[in-house]
């Protein structure tokens, strides 16, 4: 298999970057549709607007439906071609931005992604992550062609809401234990071959400014400021995270996440969360995991506000016969735990799942 990279052909980030969006835009073309809902648009609305207008750029404004269903993405479709739009720009989190990728596959129109929140990597990638009208996840597709733009301003990062930025430190934290892994059983990644040694040096980069710039950088979004450490922590969920995911792979972490949308108790939780469970699943599931570096990933997760517990995701006192759903789904065929160098099981995934809860219960009194 031969080892393939992917990633979107231009990357912006800063602050204010947002006021650079018409030059940029317009080297992609002149009929634009900016996709985004009506809360994301109050806040950014009239800072890209004037940009993309300063530029001389026509407009069709489109509000988003609120999830990344087909049925959403194919409105989306229809639009552009009515329209004529040469440019999707989608504006807002993750499922804004998937709907915007799968309307420009379908009409051949180039997409530019603006992420409001840093919340996960979806923004880079190309692939679009499905989503039933009840919220249930019913996997992703690649559409084999990255954003023509990503475009991040980090002040508008700061002044998200902490709990995404925190989610998309989990979502990212994933990403280098997940490539290992695919690594070591020389796995297919989601471009469509194996990770190549530049995509590997990312997802440890990746793992490494979290642990070194996170808690600080929550710091600081906390006051709605941007430093260095946000500024590197941003980089590491968004891009680094979204190329090392693609580019190497995913595994148990990933798999658990794609689980839990599916129960009641786990609606309120956004993607980065999920992951952030998943990869303590995936930390206990591991017989090669060092517990040096179980405990410090787990201290760090503990740290900045990740899920590690039952409790934390809605899961307190779930009977193991609940848990044995994403135990089959996981040892099941197709499951991204077949990424391992072991056997993974039903038993193992629900055992892991549960030591997992014992381990984050335990790091969380120490250090709290």
């Amino acid at each position: 298999m031969n080892k393939v990279f992917i990633a979107p052909r231009r990357y912006v980030q800063g602050a204010g970057a947002l006021n650079e969006a018409g030059a940029l835009v317009s080297k992609l073309g002149s009929r634009v549709m900016t996709l985004w809902d009506a809360q994301v648009k109050g806040i950014v609305g009239e800072a890209l607007l004037a940009s993309l207008g300063g530029a001389g750029l026509a407009v069709e404004d489109v509000l988003f439906n609120g999830d990344s269903t087909k049925a959403e993405a194919a409105r989306v479709a229809e639009l552009v071609r009515a329209s004529k739009t040469e440019v999707i720009v989608g504006v807002g989190g993750g499922k804004t931005l998937d709907t915007a990728k799968a309307a420009a596959a379908a009409t051949g129109a180039k997409v530019v992604s603006v992420p409001t929140v840093a919340s996960n990597d979806s923004p880079t990638s190309s692939y679009t992550v499905w989503y039933d009208e009840q919220g249930n996840c019913l996997g992703f597709e690649s559409w084999w062609v990255n954003p023509d733009l990503v475009l991040v301003d980090t002040a508008v990062i700061a002044h998200a809401p902490v709990k995404a930025f925190v989610a998309g430190m989990g979502d990212a934290l994933a990403t280098w234990l997940e490539a290992e892994a695919c690594f070591k059983v020389r796995g297919p990644n989601l471009a469509g071959g194996t990770a190549t040694q530049a995509a590997l040096a990312i997802a440890r980069l990746c793992y490494e400014l979290l642990l070194e710039n996170g808690v600080q950088a929550k710091r600081a979004v906390e006051r709605k400021i941007v430093t260095p450490a946000v500024e590197k922590v941003v980089e590491a969920n968004v891009l680094l995270s979204g190329l090392g995911f693609e580019s190497c792979g995913c595994a148990t972490a990933h798999m658990v996440a794609n689980c839990l949308p599916s129960f009641p108790e786990c609606h309120g939780l956004m993607h980065g969360d999920e992951v952030a469970f998943g990869l303590m699943t995936q930390l206990c599931l591991d017989d090669e995991m060092p517990v040096e570096q179980m405990h410090e990933i787990t201290d760090f997760m503990v740290a900045v506000g990740l899920p590690v517990t039952f409790e934390d995701i809605g899961f307190k006192g779930i009977p193991r016969e609940r848990l044995m759903k994403i135990g089959e789904i996981c040892a099941g065929p197709g499951s991204l735990c077949a990424n391992h160098p072991f056997t993974v099981t039903a038993d193992s995934v629900v055992d892991a799942m549960i030591a997992a809860d014992a381990l984050g219960r335990a790091r969380k009194a120490k250090v709290l």
